[in-house]
């Protein structure tokens, strides 16, 4: 029953921005512009375009943060692009952790299916929004809000997000600090961290300065 009820709640949370045509499907081979990928040609459009199967296969989980990704963005199911709509598929090894991020141009609802999943957001007056959801259960974070999701049990978790964009972008605080070439100096005097921690922290994610 989980899943179906999802797709309900997955249609009704999308809104759609193909208002004057059926559908664009995108078009992989011509030039992607601001606004997104070009329509394929309706007559080269087959049922297959509206249907994808990446979700069905569990993410790769051996990296640092123990979470396997697999997204349904317009980028990888044609069907969506233009409709304002899309699905990821996230897999949490035990003690696997969906760092601070943040989407800034999509909300995001997620249904736990599998084990516990502690999940967050934080508002702009700091005011912090914490739960621990277990199978079934439903969380909204809202848009452009820095926000994170952290297995809570002690066997692997799934959930399943909900975008209202079918290009909802993604900002990982963790990869923009320490990821970067952002100097050292600067991320210390402006986060008060100490300069030996970044340097670590850079080191194992591949920071430069």
């Amino acid at each position: 029953m989980i899943l179906p009820i999802f797709f309900i709640f997955f249609l009704t949370f999308s809104s759609s921005y193909a208002a004057v045509q059926d559908f664009c499907v995108a078009d992989y081979t011509a030039p992607q512009g601001p606004a997104g990928y070009s329509c394929k040609n309706p007559a080269n459009v087959t049922a297959d375009d509206f249907v994808y199967s990446g979700l069905a296969v569990a993410g790769n989980t051996s990296n640092l943060n123990k979470v396997g990704i697999n997204p349904a963005f317009a980028g990888q199911f044609p069907g969506l692009n233009g409709l304002g709509l899309s699905l990821v598929r996230a897999d949490f090894e035990v003690g696997g952790v969906g760092p601070l991020h943040l989407h800034h141009g999509a909300s995001e609802l997620i249904l736990v299916v599998q084990g516990t999943i502690i999940a967050g957001f934080i508002a702009t007056d700091n005011t912090v929004y914490l739960k621990t959801l277990k199978q079934g259960d439903i969380m909204l974070l809202p848009q452009g809000l820095l926000h994170f999701q952290k297995n809570g049990g002690d066997t692997p978790a799934l959930l399943f997000a909900s975008f209202n964009s079918e290009n909802p972008g993604v900002q990982l605080l963790e990869n923009a600090l320490f990821q970067s070439d952002l100097p050292t100096e600067l991320i210390s005097q402006t986060t008060f961290i100490d300069t030996a921690e970044i340097k670590k922290l850079k080191g194992l994610l591949g920071g430069t300065n």
